[in-house]
């Protein structure tokens, strides 16, 4: 079967600098910083008190009292993002056969505020009194089920769980299945809302907080001080198409993804490779599965973490798959404005490729002021920058050495030219 031209025409984010993909990437271009104090729960006796959340939406205007009781914070943050994107792609499933329209929509904790808020309730009222929607809203898989039932998408329904490489996972698979012939179109991305208690203390014991409680001196990937990264949240969805059938319906065409790579570094259950060897190998089999060659790389989005042992990492493996080319590629992590979004991180960052490639334009790295010597690419600190970008890479890595690459690059009508 010949491979199909797959390309995005829809996007949809709700994220801790925009409510929507206009402000989301508007502010990152700026490079605003989402990250404040803590605004969902009362952290006197908590030692980290800051993280990047959602700021100024009114969930029970958008849902109603009575949806939000059955759905946890990180499936509603999914339907948010999801409304967009369809909207955005103006798509009607009216009377069409969805069963080659699927969900591709990835977590790497999911409901996590559900859990814990009915494990209280069990022990203060007895275990009896547990919600019957506790388990169907904290389960990962319920976000693409809630998505594919609100648009009665028929195809593959799915979630991967990766951890910080959920979202990447989740859209490379719908990419394959479309790319390969056996879906026409996918609604693809991922969702984080462990912005709670639980969620901030077991990263914390585990050391991979930055614990300064200083918003602007927190999130500082790159940066030789940096030391832990911040929890964020938010979801973001892409519409991913066949070529032939975004044409079809006159479709408006954001970008194009055209390479997806995945590996494990078979190492360690939260620290990398220390050789960098799983990452570089799932950029390099991105590249190949793009059909491209290393130098046609001109920006990726990094994982960058803000924690000592990630941004070294991936700043060599970066070396090691792309050589001297190294040295000509913009880079920034964007998470030094939203924070880290966990299993949705690799959504928003695709998203970000997405509008660097069209825009041409390079979000930057804030907060950088320490220079490291293990750490001397071009990470595009403080300021964005103007430049053509013909082709984009975006990086994540999660706990349990997973790793996945997406390549993105500029639509042309007759594909990609050198």
């Amino acid at each position: 079967m010949d491979k199909r031209r797959v390309v995005i025409t829809g996007r949809g984010a709700i994220s801790p600098i925009g409510n929507d993909v206009h402000t989301t990437w508007e502010n990152a271009k700026k490079g605003v910083n989402g990250i404040d104090f803590i605004k969902s729960y009362d952290t006197t006796d908590h030692d980290v008190k800051i993280a990047a959340e959602i700021k100024d939406f009114d969930f029970e205007e958008y849902f109603g009292k009575k949806a939000m009781k059955r759905m946890d914070r990180f499936v509603m943050l999914a339907m948010i993002a999801s409304k967009e994107a369809v909207t955005n792609a103006g798509l009607s499933f009216e009377g069409k056969d969805t069963s080659r329209y699927g969900v591709f929509y990835g977590s790497g904790i999911g409901g996590l505020k559900m859990i814990a808020e009915q494990e209280d309730k069990a022990k203060e009222k007895g275990y009896n009194r547990v919600s019957p929607f506790f388990i169907p809203s904290a389960i990962i898989n319920i976000a693409a089920g809630n998505i594919a039932i609100e648009y009665g998408l028929k195809g593959i329904a799915t979630a991967s769980v990766t951890a910080c490489a959920s979202a990447s996972n989740s859209i490379g698979e719908a990419f394959h299945k479309i790319r390969d012939g056996y879906l026409d179109l996918a609604l693809a991305g991922g969702s984080e809302a462990t912005v709670i208690p639980l969620g901030i203390a077991g990263f914390s014991v585990m050391q991979a907080l930055n614990k300064s409680n200083d918003p602007l001196n927190a999130s500082t990937p790159f940066d030789k001080e940096r030391s832990g990264f911040v929890m964020g949240e938010g979801a973001t969805t892409l519409v991913l198409e066949s070529l032939e059938h975004a044409k079809a319906r006159n479709a408006n065409i954001y970008g194009e993804i055209v390479g997806y790579g995945s590996t494990c570094d078979a190492f360690h259950i939260t620290s990398p490779s220390e050789n960098g060897e799983g990452a570089m190998n799932s950029m390099l089999s991105a590249i190949r599965d793009a059909s491209l060659e290393v130098n046609d790389v001109d920006y990726i989005n990094a994982h960058g973490t803000s924690t000592p042992l990630n941004d070294a990492v991936e700043t060599l493996a970066i070396k090691r798959a792309f050589g001297e080319h190294a040295k000509e590629i913009k880079i920034s992590s964007t998470k030094s404005m939203t924070g880290h979004l966990l299993g949705a991180s690799g959504a928003i960052e695709a998203l970000f490729c997405v509008e660097a490639v069209r825009e041409g334009f390079v979000p930057p790295t804030i907060n950088y002021k320490h220079f490291d010597p293990a750490c001397d690419l071009d990470y595009t600190v403080n300021e964005g920058v103007v430049k053509n970008i013909n082709v984009a890479l975006s990086n994540s890595l999660g706990f349990g050495g997973h790793n996945a690459t997406l390549v993105f690059q500029k639509y042309e009508e007759e594909g990609y030219v050198k």
